[in-house]
């Protein structure tokens, strides 16, 4: 029992990318003073911000690791970027318009420690009013595409959220919030800086699921996330990079056949609501 209390408080670094979040970011930080393990470390790379936010940062009380670039590298990149400095045994990629609950990272971790087969576990997210957040994918095919969009069957291709309080294996999670022994990392390598952004998230559950672990969902674990607000400011250059890593992740023929079925089958979805 007592060498597995020990495991428990093993390290947990925290990695976070800012991109002109000034109006997120301190939030997030001063979630993780309240409620992050005390021997918690804190990396924040940050993309060439030009919003004061890593003035703000820097003048916060918190002990806290800066990796400043002079442009803007891209989501997966600035990741790794952390990842390479980071000193603890379990990474937690979040985003900087999230926020940590009580007990939030004990959870994570006490749940990684006794499924060895864990390559990623991601919280449940809220939204503000409490309410949750999809945040899990299926596979992105061109069949669960079908299915969801022409058949009525859904979460079968768009995001969803697990029901009940147990926890569950799924295909892939949203990168908000990605809970990651760093033995994940030395087995599966790290995340693809093909991707600008977007995608990047779906590709490393696949590559973990490939590699034999698994990625699970964790209902008891809670965290707040203000979606979107961190491509909220920059919506022409978000579609573009969306687009860019749709190609990359599906190849372009594969791609395009999946970009005529979300259309086809949007259009038919709505014309199924209109004729009721």
């Amino acid at each position: 029992m007592s060498k597995f209390l020990h495991n428990l408080n093993r390290m947990v670094s925290i990695i976070i990318v800012n991109y002109n979040t000034k109006n997120f970011i301190i939030q997030c930080l001063n979630s993780i003073g309240k409620y992050a393990p005390k021997d918690t470390e804190v990396i924040v790379v940050d993309n060439a911000s030009t919003d004061e936010s890593m003035e703000e940062i820097k003048i916060t009380n918190q002990k806290l690791k800066v990796i400043e670039n002079k442009e803007n590298l891209g989501y997966a990149k600035a990741v790794n970027q952390g990842i390479k400095v980071a000193k603890g045994d379990y990474l937690f990629i979040l985003n900087p318009d999230t926020k940590l609950t009580k007990d939030a990272i004990d959870k994570l971790l006490e749940f990684t420690k006794i499924h060895p087969d864990a390559g990623v576990v991601a919280p449940q997210l809220l939204n503000s009013d409490g309410s949750v957040q999809p945040s899990c994918y299926h596979e992105p095919t061109i069949f669960n595409a079908i299915k969801e969009y022409f058949l009525g069957i859904k979460s079968a291709y768009d995001k969803y959220a697990p029901r009940g309080n147990t926890p569950k294996q799924v295909d892939a999670v949203v990168g908000a919030a990605m809970f990651i022994p760093k033995i994940t990392i030395e087995k599966v390598g790290l995340l693809d800086e093909r991707f600008f952004m977007y995608f990047e998230d779906l590709d490393f559950c696949r590559r973990v699921r490939r590699s034999g672990l698994s990625v699970y969902y964790l209902p008891t674990s809670e965290i707040f996330h203000e979606h979107g607000g961190v491509t909220r400011t920059v919506p022409e250059q978000a579609r573009n990079w969306l687009i860019q890593s749709s190609i990359i992740y599906h190849g372009r023929v594969k791609h395009t056949l999946l970009t005529i079925v979300l259309w086809l089958g949007q259009k038919w979805k709505r014309l199924v609501e209109f004729s009721q």
